[in-house]
């Protein structure tokens, strides 16, 4: 399971930052990064973010002020946060933590990417697509 490789960082401190929007994590190997609530929301690790399999990623938009209403630990591996726009299925591993923090530029740039490839805006509403399969949200 993620979050559990052998020798991997792990989280030191969390500080959850409500007015600036980020998650600040201190991690063992004396890395520390800021992450937007933004990008944790849009790369959410869910099945209703990432599908049920390759392909069925969901782009995600209109996260730009979405918010941390919660965060709840995963036994010794994980954090559980609740967004303000409901969505509180993702479990993120402290491996995830570390990806999402140390690779943020590149994960922008992917999300830009295939904002630009949907003609889709970061702040335009989420369609709702109704007949969802995935009845696990």
């Amino acid at each position: 399971m993620a979050g559990l490789k052998p020798g991997a960082p792990t989280p030191q401190s969390i500080t959850v930052h409500g007015q600036s929007r980020v998650l600040e994590v201190g991690f063992s190997d004396g890395a520390t990064f800021r992450i937007p609530f933004e990008l944790m929301r849009i790369y959410s690790p869910s099945a209703e973010v990432q599908g049920h399999g390759p392909g069925q990623e969901v782009l995600q938009t209109g996260k730009r002020d979405v918010e941390l209403a919660g965060l709840a630990p995963v036994g010794n591996y994980a954090v559980q946060p609740t967004f303000s726009d409901g969505h509180d299925t993702g479990i993120y591993s402290w491996d995830l933590l570390y990806e999402l923090g140390a690779n943020q530029a590149d994960l922008w740039a992917q999300y830009e990417r295939r904002l630009a490839e949907a003609g889709v805006d970061r702040d335009a509403p989420m369609i709702d697509k109704g007949g969802s399969s995935c009845s696990s949200h």
